[in-house]
């Protein structure tokens, strides 16, 4: 038998073994996703923060004569690299989602779009990347890299929604009703959410951790565009707040209580980050903090989005 007419039958045994509802493998590939995007926002930001940008200064390889960094690059070529496999790590995990999915292709296509977005994005991401380093870490560029990473963070909050049946056309779990204002509030606060992590991405250009010494600044006035940053935090904030207001005004149980409660908790943090690290010289421990605090933020505020479109009007 030819290996042309072999290939049929394996592809055939595969897809009887791989599961035909959701089932735990599936969630966890989905939690195991979102985990690792936020991990690549903490990874980049570790690159940046230390100087690494250019510590593997070509692409695709490390070095002009190495795939991989070498012991001559010391710990900035195992950083930058080390951010490199990350990127592989997601991309085998984003392939193994679509994989254990192939049986509901069809049926839960809302689920396999979104795998398929994740996995697509890889090499979309490492082309970013590479052009990143290629143009000796332009500010616009790698702030290109880094709201691609958020994208990617709400897609994966997404999936963890949909595969937990807590959200969409396919949900499991019973949501409690809630006034009709809350729709339409907790959409503004995500909009609100992503608008300012792209203005933060601005004021990072304008600051001066750069990822290393030579790379170039966006050359605007960094003061000024943090309190322009800090407008949408506040609308953030404020819209949480009616959030928790109408929460506890109405008695509101349940998932979307628990995800406004999580949304107050992240922007809370948020705000005291920013404070401190503006009042104190920005140091480079606070913005990695303050990054991984945006991804939480844009999942956060992804999740109560979501939840609360699901969710029947009182």
């Amino acid at each position: 038998m030819s290996t042309a007419s072999r290939l049929p039958q394996f592809v055939g045994r595969l897809a009887s073994r791989l599961p035909v509802t959701v089932d735990p493998t599936v969630r966890r590939l989905a939690v195991l996703s979102l985990i690792g995007q936020t991990v690549l926002v903490v990874t980049g930001g570790a690159v940046r923060l230390t100087a690494s940008g250019l510590g593997c200064p070509t692409w695709p390889r490390c070095t002009n004569e190495s795939l991989v960094n070498t012991p001559e690059m010391g710990i900035h070529g195992f950083i930058e690299f080390g951010n490199r496999l990350l990127t592989f790590a997601l991309a085998a995990v984003a392939a193994l989602m679509l994989v254990y999915l192939w049986n509901l292709r069809k049926e839960r296509k809302d689920l396999f779009l979104l795998a398929l977005g994740l996995l697509a994005s890889i090499p979309a991401q490492a082309i970013i990347g590479g052009i990143t380093v290629l143009t000796q870490l332009n500010p616009w560029v790698v702030g290109l890299h880094f709201l691609v990473s958020m994208a990617l963070v709400v897609f994966a909050t997404l999936l963890v929604n949909r595969a937990y049946g807590r959200t969409g056309g396919f949900r499991t779990r019973p949501l409690a009703a809630l006034p009709g204002a809350l729709r339409p509030v907790m959409t503004a606060v995500a909009l609100f959410s992503a608008i300012a992590v792209m203005l933060g991405v601005v004021v990072t250009g304008a600051g001066p951790h750069a990822g290393d010494a030579d790379a170039p600044r966006n050359n605007l006035d960094w003061d000024l565009f943090s309190h322009i940053h800090a407008v949408p935090a506040y609308l953030v904030t404020a819209g949480t707040l009616l959030a928790v207001y109408f929460v506890f005004r109405r008695g509101i149980a349940g998932i979307f209580r628990t995800a406004v409660l999580m949304l107050l908790g992240v922007t809370v943090l948020q705000a005291v980050i920013g404070f401190t690290q503006y009042y104190n010289g920005i140091p480079a421990l606070l913005v990695g903090a303050h990054m991984l605090g945006a991804a939480l933020l844009m999942s956060a505020a992804t999740n109560a989005a979501d939840i609360a479109r699901s969710s029947p009007v009182a």
